[in-house]
């Protein structure tokens, strides 16, 4: 059962929170505007596009994107008013220890962490698509139409080749499709144009087909044929923002789809999947390194330890934004990229922990 005091602090971790989304939201949409407010009149934008497509899906995606500062914020700014307040120490002077303070932290930092990974695994990349289409629209175009030398797997067995692809045309030029037997080519055919037209249908012109048989070879042309290849254009189009239109689902399938595909360009795909999981554990670490530090009551009231917090927060996403870089670039894995930031500040934490007043 929660006490008095429980929900009183509950309360105020919450509270604090939210205020402090509201506040750094309200200035982010602001400068933001202020930003693209050029490129709206430029582009014709709708104002009723601006505040529905584009704004009302910017807040919820800045808001989870950097929930992990909001909370350590949260917790650094009311735990230190607590302390100035001696709260603290009347807490822990009528018999509480730290531990047992803790709770009600834990409890707080486990609904953000809920409500966080429920947003990002199935509310924001919905959300995403309209704000993301809004943004090649109006500002700027992102979206990837083209792709050239594509060599993806389709099946075991089955290696395709577009030499370019134009997918405003939904057409693939010079194309094959080779199929092997074990380690032998059983057929080749080849055409000077493919058009993508709905769900794995595809229109093949000007194809010759060769198959194998042993020694002989028989060859088959025509200037028109229907197929089903189980491929899509997104397959091998791949925009840099793809991850966050994908719900947390539809991003391991995807992952691991492009894998079977032998498609190896999926780093920033596997980041923000790990990453997804990371900031439920980022939640609870943040929250014990904040309440750890500004539980004790120093000189000069609550401004040092809101600078440190600030110090602290902004080296979390330094190293997370490093980790990830690395990850991309092939030299560490995603899924260790993607806790790196974890690790190094649970010892942080158990640091800071071990040294807060009983």
């Amino acid at each position: 059962m929660l006490t008095i005091l429980d929900r009183y602090i509950i309360k105020n971790f919450l509270g604090t929170y939210v205020f402090s989304i509201v506040l750094i939201i309200s200035i982010a949409v602001v400068f933001d505007f202020n930003e693209q407010l050029d490129k709206f009149l430029k582009n014709d934008a709708p104002v009723k596009a601006i505040i529905f497509s584009y704004y009302l899906n910017f807040i919820p995606y800045y808001i989870n994107l950097f929930s992990a500062l909001f909370v350590f914020i949260s917790v650094i700014f009311f735990t230190s008013k607590l302390a100035d307040n001696s709260e603290i120490i009347a807490m822990l002077a009528s018999g509480m220890s730290f531990k047992r303070l803790m709770k009600p932290y834990l409890i707080s930092a486990g609904v953000i962490a809920l409500i966080s990974f429920a947003l990002s695994s199935f509310i924001i990349p919905p959300a995403n698509v309209v704000r993301i289409n809004f943004m090649n629209k109006y500002i700027k175009n992102k979206a990837v139409t083209y792709a050239e030398r594509i060599q993806i797997q389709i099946e075991p067995g089955v290696i395709a080749y577009f030499n370019r692809y134009d997918n405003n045309d939904k057409m693939g030029f010079y194309f094959s499709l080779d199929k092997f037997e074990g380690k032998e080519l059983a057929s080749r055919l080849t055409a000077n144009r493919i058009q993508y037209d709905s769900l794995y249908h595809w229109t093949i012109y000007d194809y010759s087909i060769r198959e194998f048989d042993g020694m002989r070879e028989h060859i088959t042309t025509g200037s028109k044929i229907d197929t089903t290849l189980t491929i899509v254009p997104s397959d091998f189009l791949i925009s840099s923002n793809d991850f966050e239109q994908m719900t947390t689902p539809a991003l391991h399938k995807h992952i691991q789809r492009q894998k079977d595909r032998g498609i190896g360009n999926i780093q920033a795909f596997e980041i923000e999947y790990h990453k997804r999981f990371a900031s439920i554990a980022s939640a609870f670490i943040l929250t014990i390194i904040g309440a750890s530090l500004s539980s004790r009551k120093v000189k000069g009231g609550m401004g040092l330890n809101i600078g440190i917090g600030l110090l602290l927060s902004v080296s979390y996403i330094l190293f997370l934004t490093l980790s990830s870089t690395f990850a991309v670039s092939g030299a560490v894995s995603p899924l260790i990229a993607a806790w790196i930031p974890n690790v190094i500040f649970v010892g942080i934490a158990a640091y800071l922990y071990n040294r807060a007043p009983n």
